[in-house]
């Protein structure tokens, strides 16, 4: 078993989806979407507030290649991460929504705490 969701995408979709949902999650506070996506968006998350609590150069600049928006890291190394300087873990918070009417995927909203 891998140790992570493949969300029937190719590598290189799979990943620039991450990057850009993890941008939107920061840029905006909460972001709607399926409850796979939310949990694996999660965790490139809970890692880039990390980097965003150590601070340092080398930590944004891994944010920067990660994220690919300057304004975003920016964000979050001066408001975001400054919020979570106590906490050590459990920054995001994903809640069920129900089920889509579409396809019947269950939805999620995926919050910063």
């Amino acid at each position: 078993m891998s140790g992570y969701r493949k969300l029937g995408r190719s590598s290189a979709h799979r990943q620039m989806m991450l990057r850009n949902m993890t941008a939107d999650l920061l840029r905006n506070g909460s972001i709607i979407t399926t409850h796979a996506k939310a949990k694996e968006i999660q965790r490139s998350v809970e890692k880039m507030i990390s980097l965003g609590k150590r601070g340092d150069l080398h930590a944004q600049r891994q944010a920067v290649s990660f994220l690919m928006d300057k304004g975003v890291v920016t964000e979050l190394f001066q408001t975001i991460a400054p919020k979570y300087e106590e906490r050590s873990g459990g920054y995001t918070r994903v809640y069920k929504l129900g089920y889509r009417r579409g396809d019947a995927s269950l939805m999620a909203k995926i919050e910063l705490v």
